[in-house]
């Protein structure tokens, strides 16, 4: 088969630029690739191939590491720009019988955890690492001298999904940083000196299953960099976690190291966190190299093993005591969604639990009914020492009343706020002194009942029939005293939303208790109008319960 028909490719990769000045320790070999913009210069060198007169020509092949899903090739500065890949197929540059005379070994490709070997006609087989990966010796190098320049690997790398890459390589750099190819060089190298298969002195190395070849040549690259880290910091984290994995597939040790280093000395991205964190579930790397990146990823010294750190209860604790308005309120809306169930965060340390919830609560109500009887002259001698005057009155009520709705809005997304209707049905004490406080400081306590209708009427808040009568039989009358003041002081609060609710919380009683309510509601109604709760449409529905034809009445006794 004559050159010219066998550099037509249907399809080509764009070639590299090269850069005379760096030494040429390794090639890709290729078809001659096609013009383009970025091919500026060509150099018609040829490989450098040794006498395959009176050696063996066997073939391995070595597990791969899986690899992200992004494609493509950047530039590299070491490959002849001649000796570039032509997918899914092969055209050697120069004729040499030699070369090709090489015949391909099919080998069926596998993951890295499973082995690979080479033809049935030969009896040895290789395993991928699982171990963990230790720090490579001292002695370890990237660059060897004498034969730098000797490609005597060819390395063979088979796409995942189509395609194909040849890289010849020298085989003393491999050797000295891949402990997987020191291996298959050091088994070819045996096979050539007891002269078993004669053939051409190059060695065959195959890669199946490749992801992405541009991240196992710039793996490969690597070997012969002097300074890793700093080609790490051009190639950035999100390449260079993808880099890792193929280090650690071909036990590059140094490779290795020199990526957890740049990996911890740099900040993540979420996405560069979670891929991270998916490849240190899947590989196990030596704990004295992984130490630090451990540290970040919490992977170890987990917040579960320590049971008296509840830090979701710090958390919430600090916030209701926190004297700031503004601090308070921004925390408030981070904490809250964090613990919110559609939060995006993962939750397992910042569960709250029910109990946590309801004691933080009882110190809020605790610390509303004294600065209630601070306001109504009530407040007992002993307590008159610590008596909290570094704000007013009014601004302290409102904090406390804020922290118990902050609170009331957590336990109703997370489908526990059924005792707390209970608990403030109970407020005998904040009920009393409702009675003989301010308008300007008593609606406040509205504000909670308010909520609570919200909640009841929109069917976000589910309780028994006793707790929802008793609350409204002790908060419906203050309710109406201060619906003035509620339209007047919103603070959030939406009051369409709010008669609404008032009245469909109300249609949930039985007719009797919505006959006592109702009649209420319409006797202050039509005495102060537009300062009352417009609960007109709750009130028919309720009147034609109430009042049915007889037949109908009859009809539903009798079943």
């Amino acid at each position: 088969m004559d050159h010219s028909s066998r550099r037509k490719p249907s399809t080509r990769r764009l070639p590299h630029t090269t850069h005379p000045s760096r030494r040429r320790a390794w090639c890709c070999s290729f078809t001659v690739p096609p013009s383009s913009p970025d091919n500026l210069s060509v150099h018609h060198s040829k490989p450098h191939h040794s006498n395959p007169s009176t050696l063996s020509k066997p073939s391995f092949s070595v597990p791969t590491s899986p690899q992200s899903a992004k494609s493509g090739f950047s530039r590299v500065g070491r490959i002849d720009p001649r000796r570039i890949l032509s997918p899914g197929r092969v055209s050697p540059i120069d004729s040499d019988p030699a070369l090709d005379s090489v015949q391909d070994i099919l080998v069926v490709p596998s993951p890295l955890a499973d082995s690979i070997s080479t033809p049935k006609s030969r009896s040895q087989s290789f395993r991928a690492p699982s171990g963990k990966f230790q720090p490579p010796p001292p002695e370890s190098s990237g660059s060897v001298s004498g034969t730098k320049d000797l490609f005597d690997v060819r390395l063979n790398l088979k796409g995942k999904n189509g395609g194909c890459m040849v890289l010849e390589l020298n085989s003393d750099v491999l050797s000295a940083n891949s402990e997987v190819f020191a291996e298959l060089i050091a088994d070819h190298n045996k096979g050539l000196l007891s002269g078993a298969s004669p053939g051409p002195k190059i060695c065959r190395i195959e890669v199946p299953e490749v992801e992405n070849f541009g991240v196992f040549r710039e793996t490969i690259e690597l070997m012969f960099e002097d300074e890793i880290t700093k080609r790490l910091t051009k190639i950035g984290v999100y390449r260079s976690i993808d880099i890792l994995e193929v280090s650690a597939g071909i036990k590059f040790n140094k490779g290795v190291l020199s990526c957890l280093k740049y990996l911890e000395a740099v900040p993540w991205t979420e996405e560069e966190e979670e891929k991270l964190r998916s490849l240190f579930t899947r590989l196990k790397f030596d704990d004295a190299t992984t130490r630090d990146i451990l540290g970040r990823l919490r992977l170890h010294d987990s917040i579960d093993s320590q049971p008296d750190n509840n830090i979701a209860g710090q958390l919430v604790w600090s916030i209701t005591s926190c004297a700031d308005s503004n601090a308070r309120n921004e925390l408030k809306s981070l904490v809250k969604s964090l613990l919110c169930r559609s939060s995006v965060y993962e939750k397992n340390h910042l569960d709250l639990s029910k109990e946590d919830l309801y004691a933080v609560c009882d110190s809020c109500l605790g610390s509303l009914v004294s600065l209630f009887e601070e306001a109504t002259d009530n407040l007992p001698p002993e307590r008159l020492v610590k008596k909290d005057i570094s704000k007013p009155l009014i601004e302290r009520i409102s904090r406390q009343v804020d922290n118990i709705n902050w609170l009331l809005e957590i336990m109703l997304d997370g489908q526990v706020a059924e005792d707390f209707v209970d608990i403030w049905a109970h407020q005998q004490q904040l009920l009393k002194m409702h009675e003989t406080t301010s308008p300007l400081i008593r609606y406040e306590l509205s504000r909670v009942s308010a909520m609570l209708l919200v909640a009841l009427g929109t069917r976000k808040l589910h309780c028994r029939l006793e707790a929802r009568s008793g609350f409204l039989q002790a908060w419906f009358g203050p309710m109406l005293l201060d619906f003035g003041w509620l339209q007047r002081c919103r603070k959030g609060l939406a009051i369409k939303t709010l008669e609404e609710a008032m009245g469909q919380t109300l249609l949930t009683l039985p007719l009797k208790q919505q006959h006592m309510l109702f009649m209420e509601w319409f006797r202050y109604f039509s005495k102060h109008g537009t300062e009352c709760p417009n609960l007109s449409k709750a009130f028919q529905i309720w009147w034609r319960r109430s009042f049915l034809r007889g037949s109908e009445t009859d009809a539903i006794e009798s079943r």
